[in-house]
Parts: structure tokens; sequence; C-alpha cells
């Protein structure tokens, strides 16, 4: 079987499918494997290195697209030389990647009129046994640490406690919103710089893994449900909402850096930070809102712009994982490696729906969406 390998085309993507590495031990395993020129480029892999892994190097972005058996990638196929690139799978291919499908389900829809297998990397389950191919979680990883680096950067203070001959300076306070993989990275890596860290998550089910990396939990009574199917947070109602933002203003406004990164799959992010409470922080402070691109959890964010509100910087990266792409494609790579492994069996793919793994990331296949959560939100976006 043959697996293709392209160049993201995504404009600021420096991440690929595979690296060097991975794809050494898919040719061992059998598969032949073609790689787009410059395909590695931006995370530091030159063609010659895949070259060496035993991949053939490949030119022609269509030609990869049309022969390839299984086709590796990080981001949703967009359109190419003003092409749907979906348009060069053939029937029966099958397409492995982030595909966004509550966020995009057209795409999906796409897919499965082609006739295209499709697997979404955000549908791997939150299990033991698919741990090794959760890339949610090894790119959400990436994305924790690094936003606390860029508050650390923006802040005009230090982070550590230091006792000097001029005096003591108290450690930063820091807020984590949301503690999900991202979220504790987070807390892990503030506490690693020497800030004094709180937390707050409405699921109250994760307030030992907040105290086990070295943060104070934050308390709010909430009179609902808060957890959705596989442990992730539920969308509450509004008045959940208006609670949890009365009850975190007063944190808010204490601390020198708040790091938000609480979104809900397929939903628009709840919105925790209203503009007053901004206004009420200490000036010079910071807010990293890692939930800019659906829709943020500060109201005074733009998605991918560093917005100045009165004082205090509001940063809303988009894509932070691509700003570390030699870490986040070595991570991705080995998260799809372990899943094709995990579906071939003497060479080809062979999918069985009784099993969770393949059951919950498979969305497309024999022309039908599988997954009725996609399948809703078509209807939604279709009217």
């Amino acid at each position: 079987m043959k697996i293709s390998i392209p160049k993201e085309q995504e404009l600021g993507e420096l991440r690929v499918a595979q690296v060097p590495d991975t794809v050494s031990r898919l040719v061992k395993q059998g598969f032949e494997v073609w790689v787009q020129t410059g395909a590695g480029v931006g995370a530091g892999y030159d063609d010659a290195a895949y070259e060496r892994a035993g991949a053939t190097i490949i030119s022609d972005s269509a030609l990869l697209w049309q022969q390839a058996d299984i086709l590796l990638k990080v981001n949703p196929p967009a359109k190419q030389d003003g092409y749907s690139v979906i348009d060069w799978l053939k029937p029966g291919a099958t397409l492995i990647s982030f595909l966004n499908p509550l966020g995009d389900p057209t795409i999906i829809q796409q897919l499965a009129q082609k006739q295209v297998t499709a697997f979404s990397m955000e549908l791997i389950p939150r299990s033991t046994r698919a741990q090794s191919m959760d890339a949610l979680s090894s790119q959400a990883n990436i994305a924790g640490y690094k936003s606390v680096l860029l508050a650390a950067a923006s802040l005009p203070r230090i982070f550590p406690m230091m006792t000097t001959a001029a005096g003591t300076i108290p450690p930063a306070k820091v807020l984590v919103l949301g503690a999900g993989v991202a979220g504790l990275q987070a807390i892990a890596t503030a506490r690693r710089l020497g800030a004094v860290v709180e937390a707050f998550d409405i699921r109250p089910t994760v307030r030992e893994e907040v105290q086990s990396v070295g943060a104070k939990f934050i308390e709010i009574n909430l009179e609902e449900d808060t957890v959705a199917e596989g442990g992730y947070a539920k969308q509450v109602s509004g008045d959940t909402q208006e609670r949890i933002r009365q009850g975190l203003a007063e944190y808010i406004k204490k601390a020198d850096v708040v790091i938000t990164t609480a979104q809900v799959p397929g939903k628009v992010a709840p919105l925790l930070i209203t503009p007053e409470t901004v206004a009420q922080m200490n000036p010079g402070s910071v807010i990293v809102d890692l939930a800019a691109e659906t829709g943020g959890n500060c109201a005074c964010s733009e998605a991918g712009k560093d917005v100045n509100y009165q004082g205090i910087t509001i940063i809303s990266p988009t894509n932070l994982p691509s700003s570390v792409p030699v870490n986040t494609s070595q991570m991705y790579a080995k998260n799809l490696l372990n899943l094709v492994k995990y579906l071939a069996k003497d060479g080809e793919l062979q999918l069985d729906f009784a099993d969770d793994i393949t059951n919950s990331a498979c969305v497309t296949y024999g022309g039908e969406i599988r997954n009725e959560r996609v399948k809703e939100q078509l209807l939604v976006v279709s009217g």
C-alpha cells in the first residue's frame, strides 16, 4: 500500500504529518511512502532525510494525492490551485487527519460523496488503549506550554519570587481557566517558572489533577451536570455561564496572567471574561486566550492578534502548536504511526467497527457518514 505525505498548504502551518524516523518505521512495515517535495522543511526535515528513511520524493502534488491508498495530513483538506484536493483522492482511499468534523461538517460530506474512508484525529477516544494515538492531547500539551512562555515574555515583571539586595520580589499570580491537557500543562509550566497558580474548571472531577501539578483549585458551586461523554466539558446554560463569570471575576482581577483554554467540541467557546472584568485588572497584566479560534473565552480577544485593552495585553494565538513544529510534528507523526499500525494487518487496513477506537475515529466509510454528531451538525449548517 502507498502512503502519501503532502506538504501542508495552510498559511503559517509548519508541521508535517510524518517525520523521517516514523517514515522508516512505515517502510519496515511494508508500506511504500511518498513524500511531497519540501513537506518537512518547516519542521526542520529536508527531502534528503526522507529519502534516507526510504521514502520517494514526489514534486507533483496532484499525483501524490491521486495515487495514495492512505494519505496522512495535519489539517483538513482545502482548495489548492483552485481545485478541491478531495477530488484528487481515488474512491476507496483512506484519509487520516485533523478534519474539524463538528466545526466544518461539509468537508466530511464531501469525503463521503467521494467514497473516501476518513479518520478524524479529533475523535480518537480518550482511553488508555488509545493514548498513543491521541493527537489532540499531544498537540494541546505543547500549546499549553507555549502559552505560558508567550505570557512570560509579554508580562512587564518576572514570574518567580526573587530575593535580592534591593529587596524581595513576590512571585507572579497566574490563573488558568480550563484544566484539560493544555490547561494542566500551562499550570505545570507556570509553576516551573516560579509563579503562584490558581485554576478553574467546570468539571469538579479534575480537582486532583489540578492540585497534582501544583495549583489551587477554585470552587464555584454549579447546579447542573457539567461533564459530557468522554470526560469533556459540557456546554452549560446561560445562567450557569453567568454564575461562572461572576465567580471568576475577583480571581481574574488579582491575576498578573490569565491563560484561558476552555472549549466545548463543536460549540462556540464559553465566554468567561467580560470587558468590565478586563478593565479592572492591574495595568500590564496579560491574558492568553487559547480558545480564540472558536470564539474566545475573553470578550476582548481577536483571533490571531495581540490587543491592548485599557493597558491589558490580550494575546489570541491561532495554531499555536505550529509555532513549535519540530516537537509537534514528532509527536503527531507518532500518533499517526500508531493508528496506522493499529488498523493495518498484513499490509492492509482491516477495519473492525466493533472496536471502539476504529468506530469512534472513522467518520466516513462506504459513501456514508458514520458519526451521528457530524450528521446532526451538517443539518444545522445546511439549514
